[in-house]
């Protein structure tokens, strides 16, 4: 896990930090429909799952900008940026109806990444513990799958002052829709370290890296 120290003083959301970070804490969120047809033919044509393969994009979309990879050293009061961010998945458990998070670290490589989340989830399945270790994953983002529904709103709130800074995505299950396949994506983002244009942006670079992937 490695990070730079952002300075505060020619950083370049510096206002708006300060504003959200001191005067108004809270975060912004953005649920939207994004077209997974591509997607969802290329997984059925090369045996692929479907859920896997939009993780690594979701992971490679947020790997893409600095203003997704923020944190906060709250024992320093830093503001820091990692050079990488990882997905937290999640296994759910039909017998306990509970979830057992899966820590999977993030590979630009496409067949390593794949293989190594796949792996991850057989083990999880074995597991029945919820058992976060944020401690020891403080560069781990939420990404989150509900399959039971395509939603039309979603929002996540954590208490007030609480600089959080990793994305919390979460996302549902496709439906057909106009002649199109949808899929209901949810962002939050810290407002200290994001605005409206850059949760708008995942959702941009979500659907372009798709269309790329499907391509390959």
């Amino acid at each position: 896990m490695n990070y730079k120290v952002i300075d505060r003083e020619t950083y370049y959301r510096k206002g708006v930090f300060r504003h959200f970070s001191e005067d108004c804490r809270c975060s912004t969120s953005m649920t939207a429909r994004i077209d997974v047809a591509d997607l969802v033919r290329s997984s059925k044509e090369t045996g692929t799952k479907f859920y896997i393969n939009f993780l690594y994009i979701l992971s490679k979309v947020l790997n893409s900008r600095e203003d997704y990879r923020m944190g906060y050293l709250w024992r320093t009061d830093e503001l820091i940026c990692y050079d990488e961010i990882n997905p937290t998945q999640y296994v759910f458990h039909e017998d306990t109806e509970t979830c057992t998070p899966v820590y999977t670290k993030y590979d630009e490589n496409y067949e390593r990444f794949y293989a190594d989340a796949l792996a991850d989830v057989e083990k999880a399945k074995k597991s029945g513990e919820y058992m976060l270790d944020t401690a020891n994953h403080p560069n781990w983002f939420d990404a989150s799958y509900i399959p039971w529904l395509s939603y039309d709103a979603l929002n996540i709130e954590l208490p007030d002052g609480h600089l959080f800074f990793a994305p919390i995505v979460n996302w549902g299950k496709y439906r057909e829709e106009n002649g199109r396949l949808v899929m209901p994506v949810s962002v939050r983002l810290n407002h200290a370290i994001a605005d409206g244009y850059l949760v708008a942006n995942v959702f941009r670079l979500l659907e372009r890296e798709i269309k790329s992937f499907a391509e390959r």
